[in-house]
Parts: C-alpha cells; structure tokens; sequence
C-alpha cells in the first residue's frame, strides 16, 4: 500500500557509512524521499526544524546531541525510527513512542519491515485525516510491539497481542506476557494511551487486561473475577466488572 505521494524523510548518522547504508535501502522505494542528512546532533535539530520532515531515521549516539537530547530539543514532531548499535535505549525509544528500533548492523529484511510500519502509520494518518478531519497524533497508532529488559538485563522484543496483563506500581507497570514478566519504567496511564481500547481493558485502577486473552470470568460478590490464559486470576473493581458485563452478548 502507498501512503501518499512521498513520506519526505531526513537521515541523521554520524557514520557516512551507516547514512549511505540507509539511502541504499531507500533507493528503490519510491514513495519515500530523501531531503536531507545530518551527521550530528546540532545539525539534526536544525534541518528537522528547518526542513520538517515527515520520518527521521535518528542515530542515538552521535557527536554534539545524542538522539534523545534532538528530540527533547526540535518543535517538529516527526515520526522516528532510531538507529544505533547500543541496545541499552530501546526501552527510552518505547517510551518516546518511537516508530521502530533499528539495531546495528542491520540488513535489508529488517530494514523491510520497518517500512511496512511506517507504510501503516501514514495510512493510518490519510484515513484519520480523510474520515475524521481531525489531526494525526502518534496516541492515535497503538503499539504492536514493545522492547522491555529482563531479569537479566537483555532488552528483548515482547508482542503485544502476547501480553495477557499489566499491573500497575507507581511509576512502574509489571507487564506479563507468555509466562514472563518484565518491568517497564511508565505508568499504567501512559501505558494505557497506546494500546488498542478494542483489545486492552483496564478492570481496576492498577490492571489492565488483554481481552484476547480472557479464559473465562465468574461472580464474586459484585465483581468479576477474571482467568487469563496463563493461568492468572484477576478480580476487576466493580466497575471494571460493568465495563467487562458491557461486553457480553
């Protein structure tokens, strides 16, 4: 599917390499154009700024700003996709509502599946903009995967439709997904803005349950307790209880 007539992209990496890697990439797309290049941090807010571009691809280690410190300081909100060989910001990129990830080195098969995400959130942006006429916002394109970090410190890939609940705890939320758990420095709120209302359910101030994933519910008092499929049982608050009761037929 082609979005639009041209996503207008800018590319910032301090590595002429990793800059021509990306543009070869690129070459044969035809509905993405190149408007320009940075190769470091300063110059990346200025020609973001300047040039407003609709996809940056963002190196996170780089001379003058790092990637992060560009977006704290740009007034342009372009959609991102970070590029860097240090997997340590993967978390920070989610929590940036970041695009994608792009780990170094990285070939073209990843690469393509970058595109298709970005190829669905421009579409998804024509249909906002064309059905609506209201204005896109990243909020509006709910998550499909997220990066987390183990119990044992790796960052690794976690599906949204794998995870079965999330549990609120202040500025963390324990989030429980094909028999594991990993905690995430967001709240439950932010959490909640960028998953899918159609699948995600939040029964109780402190849980939010993936409905996919709901084994079965039975009464207890005025409430519901409800089985996931990984074994766990979960009492929603009452109305958690009449927001799950809405949904039966």
């Amino acid at each position: 599917m082609k979005p639009r007539n041209h996503i207008r992209v800018v590319i910032v990496e301090d590595e002429p390499l990793g800059r021509q890697t990306i543009k070869d990439f690129v070459a044969d797309q035809s509905w993405l154009k190149i408007i320009g290049e940075a190769a470091d941090g300063n110059q990346a807010v200025e020609l973001i700024d300047e040039l407003r571009p609709d996809l940056v691809f963002l190196d996170v280690k780089m001379p003058g700003l790092t990637g992060l410190e560009v977006l704290q300081r740009v007034k342009h909100d372009p959609e991102i996709v970070f590029t860097t060989a240090y997997s340590e910001q993967a978390v920070t990129a989610f929590e940036l509502e970041a695009l994608d990830y792009l780990l170094k080195p990285f070939g073209r098969e990843r690469f393509r599946k970058v595109l298709e995400r970005v190829q669905r959130r421009f579409a998804n942006i024509e249909t906002e903009q064309r059905e609506g006429g209201r204005s896109f916002s990243r909020s509006a394109s709910y998550a499909e995967r997220l990066f987390v970090r183990d119990a044992r410190g790796r960052i690794v890939q976690v599906r949204v439709s794998q995870t079965t609940r999330l549990s609120g705890a202040d500025d963390y939320v324990e989030l429980f997904a094909d028999k594991s758990s990993y905690l995430v420095n967001l709240t439950l709120n932010e959490f909640e803005q960028r998953l899918d209302p159609k699948r995600f359910c939040r029964i109780h101030r402190s849980v939010i349950i993936n409905l996919d994933h709901v084994v079965s519910c039975r009464e207890l008092d005025r409430r519901l307790a409800v089985v996931l499929s990984d074994g766990a049982e979960v009492t929603a608050s009452r109305s958690g209880s009449q927001a799950l009761r809405a949904l039966c037929v």
